[in-house]
C-alpha cells in the first residue's frame, strides 16, 4: 500500500493500514512533515515502538525522493520493511520510487484537490491495475474524475471485469465522512444516521435508566459507554476493563450477557432499521429557486404594524356598512377611497358617515410611513442578501459553530439540513465557508475567538452547544474553556487530532464540569477507516463515533466466507468484533436466517473486526 499526503490524515491512514490490517505501507510526506508525531491506532499504543514512530525517526535528517527509511514491523516483522519517502509532491519519479507499479493500492490524501488529481492521472498511467483512493472536497468534480479513471482502467484491462473491479477508483471526502457525526454530537436527541445499501440505520445515545439496564432498548446495543469513577469490580464485562483510574472503558458490540450486567452505563443503541427511500422527508424545505420567504423580507415589528392597519381598514368598512346600510364590499371600496383622499367629501350626508370619512383619512395618513418602511425594508433585505448576517436579538437555543473551513462548511450544511439554528464564528474573512453561510442566511461573527467579546457576540450565554472544529487544537480548547466560564453547563464538542491530548482534555473537562456534556472528535480518526477500507476493496458505508473509538458499517459478501456462510444471523455475531445487522436492501432479516452464497450483508464492526472479516 502507498499513502501520499501532507497532513494528519496520511499518518492516520498509514497507521490504520499497518496497525489494524497488517499491510505493508510506503508513506510519502513532505520533508516538513517528518517531525509530526503520527497517531497510534488501537491498542498498539502499549507497544511504544510502533511502526510510524520508527518510520519518522528513521526519516529525520534525510531529504529528497531517493532517501528512504526502511523499518520492520512493531515486532521486527517484514524483512523488506515499510518506508517513508520525503517529497514535496507525488510526481512520476516519486510514485515510481514508492513502487506504484507493484503496489496493490494508492491513497492520495493531499489537502489540495488538484494535487491529488494530477497524481492520480500519473499513477493510472504507471499502473492501470492499481486501486486508487482519492481525497477530494469537490463532490461533482470527484464523480467525473472517478468515472474517467475507471474508464481508463477498463480499457487498460482489456475489458476484464475482475481486473477492472480490482482497479476501481474511489473518491472520498474526509469532510463528508466526519460532518454527520460532528453535527449529530452537537445536537441533543439527534440520532446518528448511516445510510447503508438501501437501508437507513438510526443509532441514538441513551442515558442509563434509573436502576435498570439498557437491555432490550432498541433493536440491539451497539456500544456501552465508559462510566467515570466506577469500581472496576462492579462490572466483569469481557474487554471492558478499567483504565487504571476506576473508569470502565467503552465496549463496542457487547453481547446480551454484557448488556444485562451493564447496570448504570449509558449505551449507543440501534434504534431503527428502515428503507432509505424517504430519508429526506424530514429535511426542512427550501424555497424554489432560492426565493426568500415573506417573513425574511419584513421585520416582526413592521409585520405587526401592517396587520394593525389592515384591521383598522376592516373595522372602518364594517362600521360604514352598518351606519349607511350599504353592501360590505361597497363599504370597503369607499373606505379605501377615503383613505387615499380620492373620494368626494361627505357633505350633506349623515354625521356618522362624515366621522368615518375623517377617520379613514387619518388611517390613510398613518399608513403612508408604514408602506414606506415596508418598501425600504424589502429593498434592504434584497440588498443585504449577499452580505453576512449578524446574530439577531433574542436568539437562543442555537449551536455556535467555530471555524468555517472544509470541515466547518460541511458541518454547517448538515446542521441546517437538520433545521438547527446556527451562529458561526470565523477569524478569516476569506474563509471558504462564508459563501455557504451567506447562501443559507446563517448569522456570522467575524473575529478571533480567543479575543474577548467574540463568543459573547455569538450569544454563547444562550446557546445550546458549542462546536469547535478549527484545524488548531489549542484554539478549539481555548474556545471551549472560555465558553465554559460563561456557561458551565454548556454542551461542547471539540475537534482534537492527538488521541492522548484529547483523552486528557476529555477527562479533565468531565471532572471539572460533571453536569455538562463534553465530547472530543478527530476528523482523521473518523475518516481513516473509510479510506483504509476503500484501499482494501472494502466498502465502508459509514461510521459512528463512540467516544474516541469508531464503529464501522460495511457491506460484506457472504460467498466463501467461513465466518458467515452457512451460519444464521444470530450465530454470525462475534462479540466485540462484528454483528450482522441485515441483508442488503432488507429490513426484515430474522435472527434465524441462514446466510448462503449470494447474500450480501450489512455489518457493524470494529476496525479490527473488519480486518478479521477480510
Amino acid at each position: 500500500m502507498v499513502v501520499c499526503g501532507d497532513d494528519g490524515l496520511a499518518h492516520r491512514l498509514a497507521a490504520e493500514l499497518r496497525g489494524v490490517y497488517g499491510e505493508q505501507v510506503t508513506l510519502v510526506v513532505p520533508p516538513n512533515e517528518r517531525t509530526v508525531r503520527p497517531p497510534v491506532v488501537g491498542r498498539a499504543r502499549a507497544a511504544s515502538a510502533t511502526l510510524l514512530d520508527r518510520m519518522v525517526s528513521a526519516a529525520v535528517g534525510r531529504g529528497g525522493i531517493g532517501n528512504t527509511a526502511a523499518t520492520g514491523g512493531p515486532s521486527g516483522g517484514r524483512p523488506d520493511g515499510d518506508r517513508v519517502l520525503e517529497a514535496f509532491e507525488a510526481d512520476e519519479a516519486v510514485l515510481a520510487e514508492a513502487g506504484v507499479e507493484r503496489a496493490a493500492a494508492l491513497a492520495l490524501v493531499y489537502d489540495d484537490d488538484e494535487t491529488n488529481i494530477r497524481a492520480a492521472l500519473t499513477a493510472r498511467r504507471l499502473n492501470p491495475r492499481l486501486r486508487l483512493v482519492l481525497r477530494l472536497y469537490n463532490r461533482r468534480l470527484g464523480q467525473h474524475i472517478e468515472e474517467l479513471l475507471d474508464q481508463a482502467a477498463t480499457l487498460a484491462c482489456d475489458g476484464d471485469p475482475e481486473a477492472s473491479a480490482d482497479a476501481a477508483t474511489t473518491v472520498l471526502s474526509d469532510a463528508d465522512t466526519a460532518a454527520p457525526a460532528l453535527a449529530a454530537t452537537a445536537v441533543v436527541g439527534t440520532s446518528k444516521v448511516v445510510q447503508t445499501e438501501g437501508l437507513l440505520l438510526r443509532a441514538v445515545e441513551r442515558p442509563p435508566p434509573d436502576g435498570g439496564t439498557v437491555a432490550g432498548a432498541g433493536l440491539c446495543t451497539l456500544a456501552l459507554l465508559s462510566t467515570p469513577g466506577t469500581d472496576p469490580a462492579a462490572d466483569g464485562s469481557v474487554g471492558s476493563g478499567p483504565r487504571g483510574n476506576g473508569e470502565q472503558e467503552p465496549r463496542l458490540l457487547p453481547d446480551d450477557e454484557e448488556v444485562r450486567r451493564a447496570a448504570g452505563r449509558a449505551a449507543v443503541v440501534l434504534e431503527q432499521l428502515s428503507s432509505a427511500g424517504g430519508q429526506e422527508a424530514g429535511a426542512p424545505g427550501r424555497g424554489a429557486g432560492g426565493v426568500l420567504p415573506l417573513a425574511s423580507l419584513f421585520s416582526r415589528r413592521l409585520r405587526w404594524s401592517l396587520a394593525g392597519m389592515v384591521a383598522c381598514v376592516v373595522a372602518l368598512a364594517v362600521a360604514l356598512s352598518l351606519v349607511t346600510g350599504i353592501h360590505p364590499l361597497r363599504a370597503f371600496y369607499l373606505t379605501l377611497l377615503d383613505m387615499f383622499a380620492i373620494d368626494d367629501p361627505a357633505i350633506g350626508q349623515s354625521l356618522g358617515r362624515q366621522i368615518l370619512q375623517l377617520l379613514s383619512g387619518l388611517v390613510g395618513l398613518l399608513m403612508l410611513p408604514v408602506l414606506l418602511a415596508a418598501v425600504l425594508e424589502a429593498l434592504g433585505t434584497f440588498r443585504t442578501a449577499s452580505a453576512l448576517r449578524r446574530p439577531p436579538r433574542g436568539l437562543g437555543g442555537h449551536v455556535v459553530l467555530l471555524g468555517l473551513g472544509k470541515i466547518g462548511t460541511r458541518v454547517l450544511t448538515r446542521l441546517r439540513e437538520l433545521g438547527v439554528p446556527v451562529v458561526c464564528v470565523e477569524a478569516d474573512p476569506d474563509a471558504r465557508g462564508l459563501a455557504t453561510a451567506r447562501r443559507l442566511r446563517v448569522p456570522v461573527v467575524l473575529g478571533d475567538v480567543t479575543q474577548e467579546g467574540v463568543l459573547e457576540a455569538a450569544k454563547i450565554h444562550r446557546a445550546h452547544a458549542l462546536l469547535a472544529v478549527t484545524s488548531a487544537d489549542t484554539t478549539n480548547l481555548e474556545a471551549v474553556l472560555a465558553a465554559r466560564t460563561v456557561r458551565p453547563d454548556l454542551r461542547v464538542v471539540l475537534r482534537l487530532y492527538d488521541d492522548d491530548f484529547a483523552t486528557a482534555v476529555y477527562r479533565t473537562l468531565r471532572a471539572a464540569y460533571p453536569q455538562a456534556l463534553t465530547r472530543s472528535r478527530s476528523v482523521t480518526h473518523l475518516a481513516a477507516p473509510a479510506f483504509a477500507g476503500a484501499m482494501l476493496g472494502r466498502q465502508v458505508l459509514g461510521a459512528i463515533p463512540v467516544e474516541r473509538r469508531v464503529l464501522l458499517f460495511a457491506a460484506v459478501d457472504v460467498d466463501g466466507h467461513p465466518r458467515l456462510e452457512g451460519r444464521t444471523v444470530r450465530d454470525a455475531f462475534h462479540a466485540g468484533s462484528w454483528r450482522v445487522l441485515a441483508l442488503s436492501g432488507r429490513t426484515d432479516t430474522a435472527p434465524d436466517h441462514v446466510l448462503v452464497k449470494g447474500d450480501r450483508v450489512v455489518v457493524a464492526a470494529t476496525r479490527r473486526g473488519l480486518a478479521e472479516l477480510r
